[in-house]
């Protein structure tokens, strides 16, 4: 429930406010954001990057809380206290996953953290579809869902793509030249509403493949690693200090499974609750075709990156499943749950055996899903070589690349 003194995102908020989204998947986000001025409201994605985040989070948040919501927090007042923004005219937007994991309690914090700033009166928004909370005048409708679903699914395609490709590009950049290119096509037809449905998503897809296959490619030995963990540390370059780009500098091929098998999880983990405990006939129906929806948008996509040589490994959600099933057990589905071990265990078998698990220091559902399954998974796949790394406040960059150059030293080994 939003207190009394807190400020409720109502219609007039809606007219007059900037809404500050925080930062996570780059190419996502921009769609993300695209789709929430298209319905009328004005959105800026937070790019700031640098030391004060992190002194700005621990000055307002424990330093015992999660990472990710430390980042968040601190790039949020950070950015508030940078005089970019007008006070009185900006909002802040944060999601609620809900269940078990610490990040449905973002928002309480982000309050709280706000309060202590002085910025208490800075409205804040809860984006979640668990109706943990209802704002006033910010409703998430049939066909925001809808451009949201394929949003996620384009910034899979073109984050696939530029992981598979940009290593051995001859001319260097021309992948990222290629993914602006796709993100102002895209980001237009969500600001201009323009119908979404799955032909277009075909379509877009095939022409992205298309346009990506031209690259030219020089043929070079690189080390193939596969990246897994928490969901905002295995994303954010604010929160695993630019692992991605750090690993293809070091002469690797990247494979980062996309975001939606994450969201596949969440849907039919809450179809097996209902199986199991019961639960809303109707909310089980809506469940089922949302699952069946996102499968069929999951089809499209695997079927026309697999015409890329080095995506030809690509997996579905329900291969994932049954390739894990006797490994871990389902019931395992807090935070990341058994999704994790099952992208672990597939990457190994697509020919990623070397596999970096990122994760904020103390984040249970990983440390049990993801170091506490590395023993086991070694066991059956002893050519794979597996390393966990933490990200909290006090580690050192140093530290960690240095630990991941011994891993890739054994690699070539």
């Amino acid at each position: 429930m939003v207190s009394e003194e807190e400020i409720v995102f109502s219609k007039n908020i809606k007219k007059t406010h900037t809404i500050l989204l925080p930062s996570m998947l780059p190419i996502h986000f921009k769609f993300l954001s695209g789709i929430l001025n298209s319905y009328g409201y004005k959105t800026h994605l937070l790019n700031n990057n640098d030391e004060k985040i992190i002194e700005e989070g621990l000055k307002y948040v424990n330093n015992d809380v999660c990472y990710p919501a430390l980042l968040v927090i601190g790039q949020f007042i950070s950015a508030l206290k940078s005089g970019k923004y007008d006070l009185n005219t900006t909002a802040l937007l944060i999601t609620q996953t809900g269940g078990g994991c610490r990040a449905s309690n973002y928002i309480h914090l982000l309050r709280k953290a706000l309060k202590r700033a002085g910025l208490g009166k800075v409205p804040v928004i809860s984006l979640n579809l668990s109706g943990l909370e209802k704002n006033s005048c910010f409703k998430i409708t049939f066909g925001m869902i809808k451009k949201m679903i394929f949003a996620l699914c384009y910034g899979d395609v073109l984050m696939a793509l530029n992981d598979a490709i940009s290593p051995y590009e001859k001319n260097k950049n021309e992948c990222a030249k290629k993914i602006e290119k796709w993100e102002k096509i895209i980001f237009n037809e969500f600001f201009f509403k323009t119908s979404m449905n799955f032909e277009k998503l075909r379509e877009r897809v095939e022409a992205m493949v298309r346009d990506f296959s031209r690259i030219e490619l020089e043929n070079k030995e690189v080390t193939k690693v596969g990246i897994v963990g928490e969901i905002y540390i295995k994303y954010s370059e604010l929160g695993n200090n630019k692992l991605v780009e750090f690993l293809k500098n070091n002469n690797c091929e990247v494979c980062v499974p996309g975001i939606l098998n994450f969201i596949l999880f969440k849907v039919d983990v809450r179809l097996e609750d209902i199986n199991l405990y019961g639960g809303n006939s109707f909310k089980k129906i809506v469940l089922r075709l949302l699952m069946n929806y996102l499968q069929k948008a999951e089809d499209i996509i695997l079927k026309n990156l697999r015409k890329i040589p080095n995506l030809i490994h690509l997996k579905s959600y329900e291969m994932k499943k049954k390739a894990v099933n006797g490994i871990i057990g389902f019931g395992n589905k807090m935070g990341e749950g058994w999704l994790l071990t099952a992208e672990i265990v597939d990457l190994i078998k697509s020919g990623f055996k070397n596999v970096l698990c990122a994760q904020p220091f103390g984040c249970l559902p990983n440390h049990i899903s993801g170091k506490g399954m590395l023993k086991k998974i070694r066991n059956i796949f002893p050519e794979s070589n597996i390393i966990s790394l933490d990200y909290d406040p006090g580690s050192s960059a140093t530290n960690q690349e240095n630990r991941i150059k011994l891993m890739l030293s054994m690699a070539n080994k």
